[in-house]
């Protein structure tokens, strides 16, 4: 009876066929996932260029065409696939008639939660930045991300100081953000209260990116002066910002163009879920 009740044992799985099927689903995967990115990557980069355009025209009001160029020790060049060490990427904006209305460049620093990254104006003529808006950041909503709807902290950049030194290797006065209330010069960022340490993130970008970006930019500035390139590319037709990476969040730093054209949260924007714990670090 006992000897009949006992259930007949299963056949083991020699290890040799597991490993077989282990290995051969991996593949299976890896080359779904090469394949997958491989067929977005295009259409993923053509996003995030035109994305950078769309912040552009945010920032550079009136422009009607961009180009992209990197500059560095060797002089002005159009941009490719990646930016040659020493250089930095700029983008040059045109109106109409071909003038130069203004040049932009991306300025990045670490904040509360992750890497602030910005998109600053520059007026040569007037040798400040004249414009400031969000590419992306992962702040604390309601506090990070006031540095994009807060009209006092973007009347900042309506005129930002960034004078070259008298021997054109550096800023004469680096970009600095003070306590709230505290701004004394026009080189210095008054910070929003409760979000210091977003605003700190702002102004070292933005400092580090205009002391490597300007020395290396001026000698070749009539170069970008003389007309429009050609081929520019032209100004995107106005639309809703892409679903996962929209271009929102741009100002340039008018009172005015806050109440016609209110920011809309910029792209890869998430946030911490301590509510308030960037305003306690504060």
């Amino acid at each position: 009876m006992n000897a009949a009740s006992v259930p007949p044992s299963q056949p083991s799985t020699p290890s040799a066929a597991m490993i077989r099927t282990l290995g051969l689903v991996a593949t299976v995967c890896g080359i779904l996932i090469v394949t997958a990115y491989e067929g977005t990557l295009e259409a993923v980069a053509a996003n995030k260029k035109l994305a950078l355009e769309r912040a552009v025209f945010k920032v550079i009001p009136g422009a009607s065409s961009v180009k992209e160029f990197v500059v560095g020790p060797t002089g002005v060049q159009p941009a490719g696939n990646g930016v040659p060490e020493g250089a930095v990427k700029l983008y040059a904006a045109y109106d109409q008639a071909g003038s130069l209305k203004g040049l932009a460049a991306e300025g990045a620093a670490k904040g509360y939660s992750d890497t602030v990254r910005v998109l600053y104006a520059y007026d040569p003529e007037k040798q400040a930045i004249t414009g400031i808006g969000v590419v992306s950041m992962r702040e604390t909503p309601g506090i990070g991300d006031k540095i994009y709807t807060d009209a006092a902290f973007l009347k900042n950049f309506e005129a930002l100081d960034v004078t070259l030194s008298a021997d054109l290797k550096s800023l004469a006065n680096a970009v600095k953000v003070v306590k709230h209330g505290g701004k004394q010069n026009p080189w210095e960022i008054d910070a929003i209260a409760g979000a210091t340490v977003t605003c700190k993130a702002v102004g070292k970008g933005i400092n580090e990116s205009a002391q490597k970006l300007l020395p290396l930019l001026l000698p070749h500035l009539d170069k970008l002066k003389a007309g429009e390139p050609a081929r520019p590319t032209p100004h995107p037709a106005a639309s809703p910002p892409l679903s996962k990476r929209g271009q929102g969040g741009f100002d340039s730093g008018s009172a005015s163009s806050q109440r016609l054209n209110p920011p809309q949260p910029p792209f890869e924007k998430g946030g911490s879920r301590a509510s308030h714990a960037e305003g306690a670090a504060s």
